[in-house]
């Protein structure tokens, strides 16, 4: 069989993305920041974008016009000046009070001026502090070289990552001045730093305290594992000592800092900006667009005019005005397409979360994309979309609009809650519970089943481990008289 070329005509239909879709879909699961920096990098681009100045109110209208015409200005008076001196006025006490010579200061020689970036503060780093206390005890130049390497092998919480082989070979010295200096940097601020693990950073805290004589020590040393079971019966037995005396030493080590660097974490806070407002006015919630710091954007009237003229305008660049003006008013579009979407779905969240918005979180209802998406009448994508890092501002708190979106816990008798409602009950029991004796799982399952909820043990675990929320067994508060630890 031969092979031959053929031409052939098909008609067929496909769906595309056009490049201005791709755009209004990309900018409506922007976050409300995001937004802003996208239309500040598109306005840097597009020389037809601009940003529309805020009317100025005007009380008789003799104020609309902000330019005046040149024939306003050549009909303008010029402005005189006819002042008269006041002969109340005392002006010798005047030129004595406000002529006195003061303080005179000369500069003989010229400095530079300090840099701008200088009067920025800026939160001291750990090893910037830990680097300024190794000066401060004269090191010689082996210790200062031995303690620079130590300070570079710490993590943000404090904890040296290298051994100490590995320093000796860094610095070429001895392993001995490495542990020299390493036992020196860990009797610095602050407590526990420069430590290898756990075990070491808290007992480098009991001997700062002065506790070794205490059985503080052994415990730490001993019996961590148990002190993390909260198996106090056990430490008693080993240690020979009264479970009193165990429990003062407990109180003393649950109160030393783990992680010694945590105060030196320079991570700023994310505060949070909501997209959109809920109020309640009367009997009626009102939904209100954070408008706040959003540019009015419009197309620039230079580039328009020069398009409606047309004349003495190259055709290249009359081209690119065009292909500007449309790559504008399709941005325009789109955010407006963006906001009334955002609004809409903020709408059909508070028609089915009306309890929710009045009562609290016990009552939010389950709902799905879907519910929100045949009320407004749009696809689930485009719901799905809108609810993406975006937040909303209600009377209960601020919360993403993804969290409005959970499944449903059946109940033994009438409508399914939702799990977040269940969550919270969960939390409100745990923190009701008396603290020498935590509910255990199964007990919360039992408390819940006499609310109407019917849920399983296993969803009662997870549901506590999202909420951050330890076992019974590790929840168990230690009680006990603040006897003196000492070892026995």
């Amino acid at each position: 069989m031969g092979l031959e070329l053929r031409q052939q005509l098909r008609l067929t239909q496909q769906l595309v993305l056009t490049p201005q879709l791709q755009q209004a879909i990309k900018l409506l699961q922007l976050s409300r920041l995001e937004l802003l920096d996208a239309i500040k990098q598109e306005m840097e681009e597009n020389p037809l974008l601009e940003d529309a100045p805020e009317e100025v109110p005007s009380g008789d209208g003799a104020a609309d016009k902000l330019i005046a015409s040149p024939q306003e200005l050549s009909s303008l008076k010029p402005v005189t000046v006819e002042e008269t001196a006041r002969a109340d006025i005392d002006w010798s006490n005047y030129l004595e009070e406000y002529n006195a010579p003061g303080p005179i200061y000369f500069e003989a020689e010229e400095r530079e001026t300090p840099e701008y970036e200088n009067f920025f503060v800026r939160r001291q780093s750990l090893n910037e502090h830990l680097l300024w206390q190794l000066l401060l005890s004269l090191p010689n130049k082996k210790e200062e070289k031995i303690g620079s390497a130590i300070i570079g092998n710490l993590n943000k919480d404090g904890y040296l990552q290298a051994t100490v082989d590995e320093i000796a070979t860094l610095t070429g010295e001895d392993a001995t001045e490495v542990e020299k200096v390493l036992s020196k940097m860990q009797s610095f601020d602050p407590l526990g730093v420069c430590a290898r693990d756990l075990k070491e950073c808290l007992l480098i805290q009991a001997r700062q305290l002065g506790l070794e004589d205490s059985i503080v020590v052994p415990i730490i040393q001993n019996h961590l594992k148990h002190l993390e079971n909260k198996n106090y019966k056990m430490i008693s037995r080993a240690l020979g000592v009264p479970v009193d005396d165990v429990l003062a030493a407990v109180e003393i080590i649950i109160r030393m800092e783990p992680k010694p660097g945590r105060q030196f974490n320079d991570e700023d806070p994310q505060y949070i900006s909501p997209d959109v407002f809920v109020y309640k006015v009367g009997d009626e919630f009102v939904v209100m667009l954070n408008e706040d710091g959003m540019p009015k954007l419009r197309v620039n009237s230079f580039y328009r005019e020069a398009l409606k003229k047309g004349g003495g305008v190259p055709d290249q660049t009359k081209d690119y005005i065009q292909n500007k003006l449309r790559s504008a008013v399709w941005l325009i579009r789109s955010i407006h397409q963006r906001q009334r979407t955002i609004y809409k779905v903020v709408e059909s969240i508070i028609t089915f979360q009306r309890d929710f918005l009045e009562k609290g979180i016990v009552h939010l209802k389950p709902m799905v994309l879907r519910d929100v998406a045949e009320d407004i009448g749009m696809h689930e994508s485009t719901v799905s979309r809108v609810t993406t890092n975006k937040y909303v501002h209600t009377p209960q708190g601020i919360f993403e609009l993804k969290f409005f979106f959970n499944s449903s816990i059946s109940r033994f008798d009438g409508e399914a809650i939702a799990s977040a409602s269940v969550k919270e009950k969960i939390r409100q029991i745990i923190e009701s519970e008396d603290p020498a004796k935590p509910y255990s799982d199964k007990k919360m399952v039992e408390i819940l089943k006499a609310s109407n909820i019917n849920i399983a043990r296993r969803t009662v675990a997870k549901y506590r481990e999202m909420l951050g929320v330890l076992p019974s067994n590790k929840r168990k508060q230690i009680r006990g008289g603040q006897s003196v630890c000492k070892r026995r």
